[in-house]
């Protein structure tokens, strides 16, 4: 069985040179708004020409929207340097993790229809999630011991990262149970993809720690179930139509490769070389079963600026509401305990909390070397170093584009910094 395409063995291979070329649209030098902060094209150019010159990325695009317009697109370097064809407005990118912020709206579009409550037992909606048990080491036979989690896993927990579930990849007794049963392979559907999940150990008693995992994966499942249709029809009708998002969708094909951008991979000399096609094909896209809650969306820069222009709108973008704006509020808001201290790589991300489906700044950078960000802002990143954050308290949403892999957090620095100026 094949392997959803964060999990497949990634490629290195010959390297090449770069160019550099910065394209935008902007009204004036820079804007200057009441909340104080000030955006400088040249100073976003110059931080996207600078990813490119300096090798860390073949191609690089930034859309910012402010006070209620469009006031900077820009790009640089290549969406396919083999091809010599430049990274544009309306390329295709591969957003992987940026896909759980959509489905996190879906699920809570359902909420709002009074389908579930977020401290329901997840059990309640997806029966096979009964009897999961809790990882708790190993016998002396190299069996793992489990037992039965402090209390059920809840909707909310699915939401916030808390339920214990993993995504693989480890060495821990949980992850072994993991590769033999491959959940999330890409020849699975969701249904059968969330009875496989329930079969792996929780590395976590719920709600005791913040462990990144396919839990959005199972919020795709939990949306098939509520509302009787299929994931990806269910996300189409009630979140890209709306929206006029008609550029960004799962299951793509070989016409797309005209415009979609190459993924490139770090290799051991520190070029970068790029991903075999072959891969993107045959694997989530060309006809597979499997469409994830967690990754696999395809879109353009444009299209996922009407997402978080919505989420901007607390819930409404041109006449057209999606959420009520309590709704996204409740999203937006840190729902972590305080006493929750173990929450892996989240505090590299600067002074984060999390949401549902999304990180949440709850306080300002506390060093130089921080993520710029202002507190209430809330965001998500993806693998090949995608990144969108909405800023309510400047009034504003950014979106940058990046298809390198493995996840490059230098970029996220620098582009908030050319977008923050401090």
């Amino acid at each position: 069985m094949r392997l959803a395409p964060f999990a497949l063995a990634l490629v290195a291979g010959l390297s090449g040179c770069v160019t550099s070329e910065v394209t935008h649209n902007y009204n004036a030098a820079t804007s200057e708004s009441a909340s104080g902060v000030t955006l400088d094209a040249a100073r976003i150019d110059a931080a996207l020409a600078g990813m490119v010159a300096d090798g860390r990325t073949v191609g690089a695009s930034a859309l910012v929207w402010k006070d209620g317009r469009e006031v900077h697109f820009g790009a640089a370097g290549q969406a396919d340097r083999e091809a010599a064809r430049p990274f544009a407005r309306d390329t295709l990118v591969q957003i992987f993790s940026m896909t759980k912020p959509v489905t996190g709206v879906a699920l809570m579009t359902l909420w709002e229809d009074g389908k579930f409550g977020l401290d329901d037992p997840l059990a309640d909606h997806l029966p096979e999630y009964t009897a999961l048990q809790v990882y708790e080491g190993k016998d002396a036979n190299g069996n793992g011991l489990l037992r039965a989690p402090g209390r059920p896993v809840t909707v909310r927990d699915i939401m916030r990262h808390t339920a214990g579930f993993t995504y693989g990849g480890g060495g821990r007794y949980p992850d072994q149970v993991w590769a033999e049963l491959e959940p999330l392979s890409v020849d699975n559907t969701l249904a059968q993809f969330s009875e496989k999940m329930a079969q792996v150990p929780l590395v976590r008693d719920p709600g005791t720690a913040w462990e990144y995992s396919a839990a959005v994966d199972v919020q795709a499942r939990l949306v098939e179930v509520l509302s009787g249709q299929p994931f990806a029809d269910y996300v189409a009708a009630e979140i890209f139509a709306p929206l006029g998002m008609a550029d960004t969708g799962w299951k793509r094909d070989a016409a797309d490769l005209p415009r979609l951008a190459q993924i490139y991979v770090l290799a051991a000399d520190g070029s970068l070389a790029p991903m075999e096609r072959k891969e993107w094909l045959e694997s989530n896209f060309a006809g597979k079963p499997m469409t994830m809650g967690g990754s696999g969306i395809v879109t353009t820069v444009d299209d996922y600026m009407l997402f978080a222009r919505m989420l901007l709108g607390e819930g409404a973008l041109d006449g057209k509401r999606i959420l009520k704006p309590e709704t996204i509020r409740i999203m937006a808001t840190d729902q972590l305990d305080p006493r929750m201290t173990e929450r892996a790589w989240l505090p590299g991300k600067g002074q984060m909390g999390f949401g549902l489906n999304f990180a949440v700044r709850v306080a300002p950078p506390a060093s130089p070397d921080e993520m710029r960000g202002t507190v209430g802002e809330f965001f998500w990143d993806g693998y090949p170093s995608m990144l969108f954050w909405v800023d309510p308290a400047n009034d504003m949403a950014v979106v940058f584009a990046a298809q390198k892999i493995p996840f490059d957090a230098t970029l996220h620095k620098e582009i908030r910094a050319a977008v923050y100026g401090k």
